[in-house]
């Protein structure tokens, strides 16, 4: 657990930004720049309730997990960017996708080190590491240390907690 922190600890360091509400990200379409939405977000649970399905709701605002091998992008192998259900956020590209064999989406490194939040994890029994939208706060799942080279982690994320936007051709 330690080498995960030190390690985001590292990426962070290397590749971080003053201010997360005006970072720019690189679209998957071109490598024009672009700024994350800064539109409001619901205020209320009522709201979340409102402007999510029941899955994203489920995932999102209450921590919940779709089952392995059900999520809508586990198997996804088209080029693009998947973005927070939330909030719209760019949390992940395709280029850092990669078949962990666990059911989930996998990732080796997130867009860039503003995109997401780090927060342990005692639940079920064990300690992790909860990744969250850094904007929206919403739980999108956990990272892991048993990842490919370089970074060696593993991005473990609920298809129901993105939305992907397919890379034009």
């Amino acid at each position: 657990m330690k080498m995960v922190f030190a390690t985001l600890v590292l990426i962070a360091g290397l590749t971080s930004c003053s201010n997360p509400d005006t970072v720019p990200v690189k679209t998957a379409a071109k490598d024009s720049i672009v700024m994350n939405d800064s539109s409001a977000l619901p205020a209320s649970d009522a709201e979340w309730k409102e402007k999510l399905t029941s899955e994203q709701y489920y995932i999102l605002r209450q921590k919940g997990t779709e089952r392995a091998f059900t999520g809508a992008y586990w198997d996804n192998h088209q080029k693009g960017t998947y973005k927070c259900a939330g909030c719209s956020s760019v949390l992940f590209a395709s280029d850092q996708k990669f078949d962990s064999g666990c059911g989930w989406p996998s990732f080796s490194l997130p867009w860039d080190s503003t995109a997401v939040n780090y927060h342990e994890d005692k639940t079920h029994g064990m300690t992790r590491t909860e990744v969250t939208c850094r904007k929206c706060g919403g739980h999108l799942g956990h990272v892991f240390d048993d990842g490919p080279p370089p970074t060696n982690l593993r991005y473990c994320i609920n298809s129901g907690a993105m939305i992907f936007v397919q890379e034009e051709k």
